[in-house]
């Protein structure tokens, strides 16, 4: 049974349908392949800057509140974010009102305009988004962690920027970038729930007509190189240290990502895995503790978040290790392996029963891979996966050279926790 349909445009714009029987809403999601990845230095930040800008005004709606009253009349759920590889607007609305979402959001999309007293103000405003992320460790050891694996490059700045590169962003700086890298060919437009295709079709054929038709600008590789472990320590005087402890992995089409997802899960995927049950329901060191995978065009990593009593930052980091060891050592057991294979097929399932989430699975797969499993290839592919698999896995990742720790919390010195990075 089809379950979306893909259409490129003669100016090579990518629209992929997603109707859904049954819906009483639908979203319009428009994803560009440009991101912090695609930036240089002097500019790191431009691309958030960009999308903040998509609510201050257009051609057609020139004030602020032209945008925004419109969607908020019709009850809309709209906003846009911005990623290391890619960039997003949308609106979600009541089914009625699908051809309005998708006038404002092609509007905000191709005609923003660029007032300097708007940049200033949206200077300020993203200056603070900053220090409040800075501010919040729990979210800031992420950055720290991209650092650490990517240093001085794009994969390893911030997607917001600093506050120099912000407050150099201009007029010329934001449309030479919205031209160079807002064309047909880097733009997909996803729009899901309750839909008349055939209508979806035609109205983005003819919203997105006067889109820019350019060659796609390429964003520069990731290169890979680990020849120890690696740490990273922000000193910081707290009652709880944030470890983020991780290692380089696969890019999002290498098929070991399967695999890898299913093993992330073992490790961190609900309270029934084995880092929460070790970590939180055992040892009682942590209230939060995830496993997750990150995966881009060209690289990727996996990577376990604790946020531990400051007392035990260094039980809780042995004891994450124990548990990689324990992956290359022994292979999952089966009833393991099938409550975990279900807790991802389920997980998959619950967050497609929104047309938002719906539209965000279709897209970002084809902005990253270029190609889409639907959820049924995918939960499919997912009931396949063997211990063996996963163990095969485990053992090429972790390695004890492979090992990355980024610490916030009152740990001065690197030779407290280098000791503990063996396998």
């Amino acid at each position: 049974m089809k379950t979306f349909t893909k259409k490129i445009f003669p100016n090579k714009l990518t629209l992929i349908t997603v109707p859904k029987s049954g819906a009483f809403t639908a979203t319009v999601l428009v994803l560009v392949e440009t991101g912090s990845k695609y930036e240089t230095k002097d500019i790191n930040g431009i691309s958030h800057f960009l999308e903040h800008m998509c609510f201050k005004g257009t051609k057609k709606r020139p004030r602020a509140i032209d945008v925004s009253g419109e969607l908020d009349s019709i009850g809309a759920a709209y906003n846009a974010f911005t990623g290391h590889e890619y960039t997003g607007y949308y609106a979600k609305v009541d089914k009625a009102h699908i051809e309005k979402a998708l006038d404002v959001v092609s509007d905000i999309y191709l005609n923003q305009i660029f007032r300097p007293e708007e940049i200033k103000k949206e200077s300020g405003v993203i200056i603070e988004e900053i220090n409040m992320y800075e501010d919040d460790p729990k979210r800031k050891i992420y950055d720290n962690f991209t650092e650490l694996l990517y240093g001085d490059t794009p994969a390893g700045w911030n997607i917001a920027g600093n506050r120099e590169t912000v407050r150099a962003v201009n007029e010329r700086k934001l449309s030479s970038y919205r031209d160079k890298h807002y064309v047909a060919e880097a733009t997909t437009v996803i729009v899901s729930g309750a839909i008349n295709e055939a209508k979806i079709t035609r109205l983005v054929q003819e919203k997105f007509s006067g889109i820019r038709s350019t060659k796609k600008y390429p964003k520069k590789k990731v290169l890979e190189k680990q020849t120890k472990p690696r740490i990273s320590l922000e000193y910081k005087k707290s009652d709880q240290s944030h470890i983020l402890l991780g290692v380089r992995t696969f890019s999002v089409k290498d098929p070991r990502n399967l695999p890898l997802r299913v093993l992330s899960a073992v490790l961190g995927g609900g309270m029934s895995s084995r880092l929460f049950q070790t970590i939180r329901e055992k040892l009682g060191a942590a209230y939060y503790v995830r496993s997750f995978v990150d995966d881009y065009k060209d690289h990727g990593y996996l990577g376990v978040s604790v946020g531990a009593d400051t007392r035990r930052t260094k039980e809780v980091i042995k004891a994450v290790l124990s548990e990689f060891k324990k992956l290359v050592r022994e292979p999952v057991p089966s009833s393991e392996l099938k409550r975990m294979r279900d807790y991802l097929i389920g997980t998959t399932s619950l967050s497609l029963e929104t047309t938002d989430e719906v539209a965000y699975y279709y897209g970002l797969q084809y902005v990253l891979k270029k190609d889409i499993k639907t959820p049924e290839e995918f939960i499919k592919m997912i009931s396949q996966i063997e211990a063996k698999d996963i163990q095969d896995i485990a053992r090429q990742i972790f390695i004890e050279r492979k090992l990355n720790v980024a610490l916030i919390g009152p740990i001065k010195e690197k030779n407290e926790i280098v000791p503990l990075l063996t396998l």
